[in-house]
């Protein structure tokens, strides 16, 4: 058996520390034979110590997503053993120290999304000009989010392990050295939202240089200074490659010395047979829509070639492109009949291409004004704070092809509400789940009046919402309107399945904000599927989100966002678990009962254990008296199974709404617990 190691010879430290503030303690540098040090994701603030350069074991040292302050001290260059810096998402500022060049053995540094620069006016935020030549393992390199200026050193090449090279949004100016291109190794290269210029043609070298990496997989260069014509070497990039972005530079503008006549979307492009993403957009180039490009069927994520200066028709190859979800080519001059190919784009969501001089008419799956019968009064099923819902019917073309739909039509004149529209699409453009509402597809257009209108086409759910079962009003259907015992967990699984699905598997980790009853609809057999992503923040490398200005919904809020904290799954979580209470007692938690210091969650804490026949919904009491197995003499009455059920029920509610987000239950824990509730309910496993 491995013995522990004697004080001070701790050689991995990982911690959550409590919500409160407070700073690394340099005692920490006392742990001399430290290798690992994770602190990230907690609220550090304060200065890193410069006595962690008395760690000449470590490392591994991540203190990322955190409010650390200050300058990255020098002291970390004596770090000699380091293989890993992450000290992304803090609001630390000054330049890089050059000190970190002695660490030779570093694989990874991460100093992105701070507010790191120079102090200096002429090196402000410079990379040091030899971080290639000091930093030979270096595989990768992210300075993302930050205020670095100054030219790309071409000495990154000879970093030659580098794979991974994320220095975007920063001020970047001047080329792109060709000597990039001798990173054989490299799969990644995003340098977009800089400065940086190609004013000669000579400029665009880089370019064929970079057909030399076999392994290239994404190229952002948007939002730059690039000029010119587009180089016809763009079709000799890597085979995998399959991500490009070129969008908002100056594409087809004539060199200052007059070379350079048009500025055509290259037919060649159509060899790049892996491409999933391309995005031409914001340029100026003109000529027709090349059929080549049409014809590339792995294209899935989008195709955008917007505001640019486009003629023609859209090629009828579009039907190729099966797999597309977006396609984006408004304002052009294009012209023609909509191709009725189009309809072939299986799961195509998303078309833009307003503002040509497009006629003809609109394949079946984009008729969701005559869906609706122009958004007819009569087919309103639901308002809320941002648009109407419409039951509606698609008709295709076969006889079986009649869907029944809803219609989400956004009021454009309330504030926030092309926000949430645009929140929406991009959270659920890329989401499977059967415990999702799926979308079918979206619509930019004008009503039969000429007003325009957004909406999102989602399939419909005859059993209407969550809501609508827990406090349904007084009615002739009232009696019948019941949900059982099985029936309310079932739906708790099916809601924790969706959060579990959107925090931990679906690609980029999505927050829904907004979870509660009426955001979950049942379908015909009574599956719960999670809707509503007006409010989702999608977690990807941008800045973890504050929730400063969060407009959820009262009672389901997590109270962290009230003092505004950036936004989590943990939220989600807290949501979770008054939905989950509510489910159990019936009761709302923006009831006329809960003032001042009583809520929901205190409510039921007040009442659990003993107490908990006092506080559940009188119509799953009724439902287990009626129950011959139950046991439900005064005297036993908490003593059934499906009694117990529901107590375990009411704990896991309890432990996912506790008032620390670091206390509250993972979601895999919450879905255990349920299935093992279910067992026990079904009598596969005993209470």
């Amino acid at each position: 058996m491995r013995r522990p190691p004697p004080p001070g010879q701790s050689h991995g430290l990982e911690l959550v520390l409590a919500q409160s503030r407070r700073s690394l303690p340099p005692t920490v540098a006392n742990l001399t034979f430290l290798k690992t040090l994770d602190l990230s994701n907690n609220q550090l603030d304060g200065q890193v110590p410069v006595q962690l350069g008395r760690l000449s074991r470590l490392q591994y040292l991540d203190l990322s997503h955190n409010s650390l302050r200050g300058s990255i001290p020098m002291a970390l260059g004596r770090c000699s053993a380091l293989e890993t810096i992450a000290l992304g998402y803090n609001q630390l500022e000054g330049e890089i120290p050059p000190d970190l060049a002695n660490l030779s053995s570093l694989t990874y540094l991460n100093p992105s999304d701070n507010t790191l620069s120079g102090q200096i006016p002429l090196s402000l935020g410079r990379i040091p000009p030899d971080v290639g030549e000091s930093l030979p393992r270096l595989e990768g390199l992210f300075m993302y989010h930050n205020q670095f200026r100054g030219p790309i050193p071409a000495s990154l090449a000879n970093a030659t392990r580098l794979s991974d090279i994320e220095i975007d949004t920063n001020f970047f100016s001047g080329t792109i050295p060709p000597e990039i291109g001798s990173l054989q190794l490299l799969q990644k290269l995003l340098l977009y939202k800089n400065s940086l210029e190609v004013k000669e043609p000579d400029d665009w070298g880089f370019f064929t240089a970079l057909t030399n990496c076999s392994n290239l997989q994404y190229l952002a260069l948007h939002s730059n200074k690039l000029s010119g014509l587009l180089p016809t070497s763009i079709s000799n990039l890597s085979v995998s490659i399959e991500f490009i972005t070129l969008g908002s530079n100056s594409l087809s503008v004539v060199f200052p010395k007059g070379l350079g006549t048009c500025g055509n979307i290259p037919k060649t492009l159509g060899n790049l047979r892996n491409l999933q993403q391309l995005d031409l957009s914001y340029n100026k180039l003109s000529g027709m829509i090349p059929e080549e490009v049409m014809a590339i069927s792995s294209l899935s994520e989008g195709l955008v070639l917007s505001h640019n200066l486009l003629v023609g028709r859209i090629p009828s190859e579009v039907g190729n492109l099966k797999n597309l979800e977006m396609l984006d080519v408004k304002e052009n001059k294009l012209s023609g009949t909509i191709p009725s190919t189009l309809g072939e784009c299986q799961v195509l969501q998303f078309l833009y291409a307003q503002m040509n001089s497009l006629h003809g008419s609109i394949p079946s799956s984009f008729r969701a004004l005559k869906a609706t019968d122009g958004f007819s009064a009569t087919n309103l099923i639901g308002t809320g704070s941002y648009g109407s819902v419409y039951k509606g019917v698609l008709e295709g073309e076969g006889e079986d092809s009649v869907k029944v739909v809803a219609v989400k039509v956004l009021n454009l004149q309330t504030p926030g509400s092309l926000k949430s529209f645009t929140a929406e699409c991009e959270a659920m453009k890329n989401l499977r789940h059967r415990n999702l509402v799926r979308i079918i597809t979206l619509c930019s257009s004008s009503d039969y009046n000429g007003n325009e209108f957004k909406a999102l086409v989602f399939e419909f759910m005859p059993n209407g919402s969550l809501e609508d079962w827990l406090h349904h009003e007084a009615s002739s259907q009232a009696e019948s309107k019941h949900l059982s015992l099985l029936q309310r967990l079932n739906i708790a699984i099916d809601v924790a399945s969706a959060l579990d699905y959107l925090h931990c598997h679906s690609g980029t980790p999505i927050v829904h904000r907004d979870l509660k009853p009426s955001n979950v609809l049942l379908d015909d057999d009574m599956v719960a599927h999670v809707g509503d992503f007006g409010l989702a923040r999608i977690r990807t490398a941008q800045k973890s989100a504050s929730s400063i200005g969060f407009k959820g919904s009262i009672g389901y809020v997590a109270p962290e966002y009230g003092a505004g904290n950036r936004v989590s799954a943990h939220g989600d979580i807290y949501s979770f678990g008054i939905l989950l209470m509510e489910m159990m007692t019936g009761i709302r938690p923006t009831d006329n009962i809960f003032k001042e210091d009583l809520s929901l969650h205190r409510y039921v804490e007040i009442a659990f254990p003993d107490r908990v026949i006092e506080i559940v919904d009188a119509r799953l009491l009724a439902e287990l008296a009626d129950d011959e197995d139950e046991a439900f003499e005064e005297e036993e009455s908490t003593g059934g199974k499906a009694f117990q059920c529901i107590v375990s029920l009411l704990r896991v509610g309890l432990m996912c709404s506790k008032q620390f987000p670091t206390e509250r239950m993972l979601i895999g824990d919450v879905i255990k617990e349920l299935h093992v509730v279910r067992e026990m309910l079904l009598g596969k496993k005993d209470v």
